[in-house]
């Protein structure tokens, strides 16, 4: 069972492997991470920064790199997280203030 941590918090969940890492925080009872269109990918409302932990996630796909490419402060770190799905290892995820 990966650990994911949140970050600026430092708040730490365990969380089931196979899962998006919005419905991990969700159920976690964390609050701050907005997610607007119920995780389909199109508001872009739950881009999150992965400092670590990145290559456990399931890989980028076109859905998820198409609404990317519209939103403003994207780096290589960058994931949404209705659409990144846990692996088995452990992840750190930085929920951004600009959301």
């Amino acid at each position: 069972m990966p650990v994911l941590t949140i970050m600026p918090s430092g708040k730490t969940i365990d969380a089931a492997e196979g899962i998006s890492i919005l419905q991990a925080i969700l159920s976690s009872g964390e609050t701050s991470l907005l997610h607007k269109c119920g995780g389909k990918a199109e508001c872009g409302s739950c881009h999150i920064f992965v400092p670590e932990g990145r290559k456990s996630l399931s890989k980028i796909q076109r859905l998820e790199n198409e609404k990317l490419d519209t939103l403003v402060g994207i780096g290589s770190k960058s994931r949404l997280a209705c659409q990144a799905i846990l692996g088995s290892e452990n992840v750190t995820v930085e929920i951004l203030s600009f959301n």
